[in-house]
């Protein structure tokens, strides 16, 4: 009776082995199904979250108007924030592992020290990596990031035409040297923002089924395609992702003929 019982018990295990064995090929021929249809459109570069082709992710982790909370919320959130950039850190962390960029795109003097000085080292420590650029918005809005880049983009422009004053200049505010205009152009804003340097982000992800983008790059998603999946951000997965690229791969000839049309106005 033993015998027969041990008999039956490593019989099941070998089943059960098997069976392991066969869900799992299983599972990474459909993943490789799957990576070869995807494959087969176009594959985005820049995806942002409202919180392997791809090389640009943006998180919006903090608003600026987060500091309307209570206090004692926002000192915890600070100290959330000093802790887990403190282990990005450490050198064994997946930051280093896969040799991520990491970015801040915000006021930082409006964090408390601690904060702004751990952001600060992990961007001097990540700058020259060349693996994925993974930029964070603290604190940060849309709004003040554009009057921030006119703000600088104005001093640049009053500097450069003070300089050339110097060496005289006709009456139409047009500088005798360089040909420069007192006019700020778009392309003066896109180089004093916070992303100047990274693409247009390709698709913008808002989860719990909201479709506002809550002041979150306002300047930089004019042709991005916004995904707003039902989920909560705790509960998004690669399945949420993967239906986000196809759904972009559905509207990219259109998302490019608008991209053109704009490129041809300005």
């Amino acid at each position: 009776m033993a015998e027969s019982v041990v008999a039956c018990s490593s019989k099941d295990v070998k089943i059960e082995k098997l069976t392991t064995r066969v869900l799992a090929n299983l599972q990474n021929f459909l993943l490789k199904c799957l990576f070869a249809i995807l494959s087969y459109g176009p594959m985005p570069k820049h995806i942002t979250f409202i919180m392997d082709d791809l090389k640009y992710i943006t998180v919006y982790a903090f608003s600026i108007d987060n500091f309307k909370r209570d206090k004692s919320e926002v000192q915890s959130l600070m100290e959330l924030m000093e802790e887990k950039i403190n282990e990005l850190l450490d050198n064994q962390s997946v930051v280093h592992k896969m040799n991520c960029k990491i970015n801040f795109w915000g006021n930082l003097d409006l964090m408390c020290e601690p904060v702004r000085l751990a952001a600060q080292k992990l961007m001097a420590c990540t700058a020259g990596n060349t693996g994925l650029v993974l930029s964070v918005c603290m604190p940060y809005n849309s709004t003040s990031e554009i009057v921030n880049a006119v703000n600088e983009a104005c001093a640049e422009r009053r500097e450069v035409l003070q300089r050339d004053h110097v060496h005289g200049g006709d009456c139409n505010g047009q500088a005798a040297n360089n040909g420069v205009h007192s006019e700020i152009a778009v392309s003066d804003l896109d180089r004093h923002m916070y992303s100047a340097g990274c693409p247009e982000p390709d698709i913008v992800i808002r989860s719990s089924g909201e479709t506002r983008l809550s002041n979150f790059l306002l300047w930089q998603t004019t042709f991005s395609h916004l995904q707003s999946p039902q989920t909560l951000w705790p509960d998004f997965s690669f399945k949420h992702l993967v239906w986000a690229i196809l759904q972009y791969q559905r509207v990219y000839p259109y998302l490019m003929q608008n991209r053109e049309l704009a490129k041809k106005q300005l």
